[in-house]
């Protein structure tokens, strides 16, 4: 029987090459230690951390990691975020380039902050 482990982000993570997978470990430890109290969970199909609701998202692709801070944190950090391909809510890492883990750590801290002002009534919707 093939050994699997119990947390579903540790098997997204191992279903990816080495160097991704080194990438994926990297963003994860740069998040939860600026999240320390956020859950970690599969939504969309891909690893989320929840703090009051969902936080950010990552994921991994064949030319990129893509980062979810949500459609604030991308304009909270449009400048520093500028070379980058983007969309509303979401940035690429291109795999080419050294992932900028200070600048997800600086987005984290922002996104933990601002969750932690949404109303208490909002926070116990989206858990």
């Amino acid at each position: 029987m093939p050994m699997t482990t119990a947390d579903p982000i540790d098997d997204y993570i191992a279903g990816f090459p080495a160097p991704v997978r080194a990438r994926l470990d990297a963003l994860r430890a740069t998040i939860r230690a600026h999240a320390p109290e956020a859950t970690e969970r599969i939504s969309y199909r891909i690893p989320t951390f929840h703090l009051g609701g969902n936080l950010v998202h990552f994921a991994a692709f064949a030319h990129h990691i893509g980062f979810y801070p949500g459609p604030s944190g991308i304009a909270a950090f449009a400048d520093a975020l500028a070379p980058y391909p983007q969309a509303k809510g979401s940035v690429q890492f291109p795999h080419d380039a050294p992932l900028p883990l200070d600048l997800v750590a600086a987005i984290v801290a922002f996104r933990v902050a601002e969750n932690g002002r949404k109303p208490a009534s909002k926070r116990a919707r989206k858990s």
